[in-house]
């Protein structure tokens, strides 16, 4: 079965301006880190970025290509189920990965451990996702608890919360219901450090602190 990835990545962000090649303390690009994840994978055929814009390619490892996607992508009106759509119209495989630069500390093993979920036939999609186990309210009202006869928090019913390093799909189940999240997914469970998204500046912050405190160290150790 043939794997592919695609790194969907636009250079005119709006909350955080040119987000995904915006520099780390020590210079290193954020895209640069799921790229590197990716190419650490064992079960990955061919890794694509998939942006408007070539001067892109200046960010881009080798071992990862370039496909230069359609503008109109780029727009506010577009979301992921549209940019998979016309990619897999170009790139042909049995099962696909959407990662995103915004979840740079996403593990290999992790992307791995989705592809494997789909290769058994158990499960037609797989995505990652952080465990929340607390105690959660929305509209002013209490969500997973009743706010009179209280649980321990670890005996809370626990939700979990999409990250953005991997979703992963077979080529049919896009085709059937149109979009990366089939009728019976498998969620890998991520820690809290994994799952870092950076949507907004305080975000990239956290993330650049965790970097050079934590996994530029780690990636170091793993790399002699």
């Amino acid at each position: 079965m043939k794997t592919v990835v695609l790194l969907p990545i636009k250079l005119n962000n709006q909350r955080v301006p040119g987000k995904n090649i915006k520099r780390f303390s020590d210079g290193t690009p954020l895209m640069e880190l799921i790229q590197k994840a990716c190419l650490k994978t064992k079960k990955v055929d061919e890794i694509y970025v998939y942006c408007s814009n070539p001067s892109v390619q200046d960010y881009i490892l080798p071992g990862v290509k370039y496909l230069q996607r359609p503008e109109f992508l780029d727009g506010d009106g577009a979301n992921s189920n549209d940019i998979i759509r016309e990619f897999i119209k170009v790139v042909d495989a049995d099962i696909y990965v959407e990662t995103h630069a915004t979840g740079p500390f996403t593990r290999p093993e992790s992307i791995d451990a989705c592809i494997d979920a789909i290769a058994s036939g158990e499960y037609d999609s797989a995505f990652l996702a952080k465990r929340i186990q607390e105690f959660l309210w929305q509209n002013g009202k209490a969500m997973n608890f009743d706010i009179q006869n209280f649980p321990r928090t670890q005996d809370l019913v626990p939700v979990y919360s999409e990250a953005p390093g991997a979703y992963a799909f077979s080529k049919e189940t896009f085709e059937k219901y149109q979009r990366r999240v089939g009728i019976k997914p498998y969620i890998h469970e991520i820690s809290e450090i994994e799952s870092r998204d950076i949507d907004y500046p305080e975000d990239f912050e956290i993330a650049n602190a965790l970097y050079m405190s934590i996994i530029k160290e780690r990636n170091e150790e793993t790399e002699k």
